[in-house]
C-alpha cells in the first residue's frame, strides 16, 4: 500500500520521492501533468549526483511509482509532501489535494514559502472542514548535492503543534532519526523563517569573505589562507567561506526576497542582509573589472569563460555569478565564448544570444585574449595547460575561484591572476615591466 506520497514534478519532488523510496518506503510521486512527471521520472532536467540511479533502482523494485491519477492515490496517503518548486497558488494547490485526502492525514509543506503561508493553509482547510494536519517542513538542498543533503541533513524541522504528526513524520524519516539527526518541533512561522534566515546567514558569510578578499589584494594578504584560518574557528566553520563564490541557487534569491519583503511589511530593516545582497550583486561587476584590467580593456577582445553553472556539479544557473559575469563582460564590449559541462542549455535562456557556446574548454580558449575560470568544476584543474597556452592569443588566466595551481601556471609562462591573492599584483607589475 502506498501510504506516503509526494505532490510535485520539479526538483524538490523528484529528489524527495526518490530518496524516501531509497529508505525502503513505498512512495508515489504525483502531479496532474503527466508530461512533467515523465521528465521527473527520468531526472532529465537535473544534474544531480546519484539521482538517476536511485530513481531507476526504486522504479524497478516498484517502491517508487509516478502517477497523474490523484483521485486513485491521495485517499490512501497517510503523509503527503507538498513539494512544488514554486509557491505560486500554493494555497489553492493545498486545498485541491487535501480535498482528496483521508481524514487525519498529514500534509507536509516542503515548498519554500513566505512566512505565514502554512497558517493560512490551515485556516483555509478549517473553513472547508477538511481534517488534515498541516506541517511546515523546510528542506535545505544544495544544487548538485541534493541527494547527500537529504540523506545527511543537519536537522529535521517540523512546524506544527501536533505531536502525533511529528511522531508520524519521524517514522517516515526513521533511518535519519535512528542515526541521531536532531529533530526540532516548532510553530509554522518559525519553521518557515528558518529556511530564509539560513539563506541570509550564508549570504552574509559569503559576502564578507568576498569583501575581505578585496582587502587582501591591497594589503599583501592571501584570501585563501585567510578563509582557511577563519574556517578552523569552530564558531565560524569552513563551509561557504571561499572567496569568489557569490551566492545563488534555485531558491536563494526567493528566500532573500521573501525575507526582505516580510521585514519591510513589519517596519523592520535588515541592514546586514541588505548589505550582503548589495555586495553579492556587485561581485560580478568587480570581477569583470578585474578581467578588463588584466587585458587593458575587454572592449572588442575575445574572452573565454570556463563555467556557467552557479556552482560545480549542477546544471542550475539560478542566481549564477558566472552568468552575471558573462553579461557584464558583454556589456563592456567583450566577445564572450563560454563552456560548461552541463549548464549551457540552462544558460542560453538568460544570456539571450550574447555569448558563443563552445563544446570544450579548449574551444573556449582558442584565440581568446584572456581565459576566465568562472565556476569551480574539478575537471578544470586537470586541463592540458600547455595546450591551453598554445591556443590562447595571450597566456592570461583570471581565476575567480582560486581553483588552479598558480605557481605551476606561472612556471609554464602564464600570467595568472587569482582573487584576493596579493601575489598577483607583483606578477602583474613584473609583466608590465617586461612589456
Amino acid at each position: 500500500m502506498l501510504n506516503t506520497g509526494v505532490y510535485g514534478s520539479g526538483f524538490l519532488a523528484t529528489v524527495i520521492s526518490a530518496c524516501l523510496a531509497d529508505f525502503g518506503t513505498p512512495v508515489f510521486c504525483c502531479h496532474e501533468d503527466s508530461s512533467r512527471l515523465a521528465t521527473a521520472e527520468q531526472a532529465a532536467a537535473f544534474h544531480e549526483k546519484d539521482l538517476q540511479d536511485i530513481i531507476r533502482r526504486n522504479v524497478r523494485t516498484q517502491r517508487l511509482v509516478y502517477s497523474s491519477d490523484l483521485e486513485k492515490l491521495l485517499p490512501y496517503a497517510h503523509t503527503l509532501f507538498l513539494a512544488e518548486d514554486s509557491a505560486d497558488r500554493i494555497e489553492e494547490t493545498a486545498l485541491r489535494i487535501t480535498e482528496l485526502m483521508a481524514k487525519n492525514s498529514i500534509l507536509a509543506v516542503v515548498t519554500p514559502v513566505a512566512v505565514g503561508t502554512a497558517t493560512r493553509i490551515e485556516k483555509l482547510l478549517k473553513e472547508k472542514k477538511i481534517e488534515v494536519t498541516v506541517v511546515s517542513q523546510p528542506v535545505f538542498f544544495t544544487d548538485g548535492c541534493a541527494v547527500e543533503d537529504f540523506n545527511w541533513p543537519d536537522r529535521l524541522i517540523f512546524g506544527t503543534t501536533s505531536e502525533s504528526a511529528v511522531k508520524a513524520l519521524k517514522t517516515v524519516y526513521n533511518p535519519l532519526v535512528m542515526r541521531g539527526v536532531p529533530v526540532v518541533m516548532t510553530n509554522h512561522e518559525t519553521a518557515e523563517l528558518v529556511r530564509q534566515a539560513a539563506t541570509a546567514f550564508l549570504a552574509t558569510k559569503i559576502s564578507l569573505i568576498n569583501e575581505l578578499a578585496d582587502l587582501c589584494e591591497h594589503v599583501n594578504g592571501d584570501a585563501v589562507s585567510l578563509a582557511t584560518a577563519l574556517g578552523l574557528d569552530k564558531k565560524i566553520a569552513p563551509r561557504c567561506l571561499q572567496p569568489g563564490a557569490g551566492f545563488g541557487g534555485s531558491f536563494a534569491e526567493s528566500d532573500m526576497n521573501n525575507l526582505m519583503e516580510l521585514a519591510g511589511k513589519h517596519g523592520v530593516t535588515l541592514k546586514v542582509m541588505e548589505s550582503a545582497w548589495v555586495v553579492n550583486r556587485a561581485l560580478s561587476e568587480r570581477l569583470a573589472e578585474k578581467v578588463s584590467h588584466a587585458v587593458e580593456s575587454v572592449a572588442g577582445k575575445q574572452v573565454g569563460i570556463l563555467g556557467l553553472a552557479f556552482k560545480p556539479n549542477t546544471n542550475s544557473v539560478a542566481g549564477s555569478a558566472s552568468v552575471r559575469l558573462a553579461q557584464c563582460l558583454a556589456v563592456k564590449g567583450a566577445k564572450v565564448r563560454a563552456y560548461d559541462p552541463v549548464a549551457i542549455s540552462a544558460a542560453k535562456a538568460q544570456l539571450d544570444g550574447t555569448v558563443r557556446y563552445c563544446d570544450s574548454p579548449y574551444a573556449a580558449a582558442e584565440g581568446a585574449d584572456v581565459l576566465v575560470v568562472a565556476t569551480a568544476w574539478p575537471e578544470f584543474r586537470v586541463l592540458d595547460f600547455q595546450r591551453i597556452k598554445r591556443l590562447l592569443k595571450s597566456p592570461v588566466i583570471v581565476d575567480t575561484k582560486n581553483l588552479l595551481d598558480a605557481a605551476q601556471l606561472r612556471r609554464i609562462g602564464f600570467r595568472y591572476i587569482g582573487l584576493g591573492r596579493a601575489e598577483h599584483r607583483a606578477a602583474a607589475k613584473a609583466h608590465a615591466a617586461g612589456a
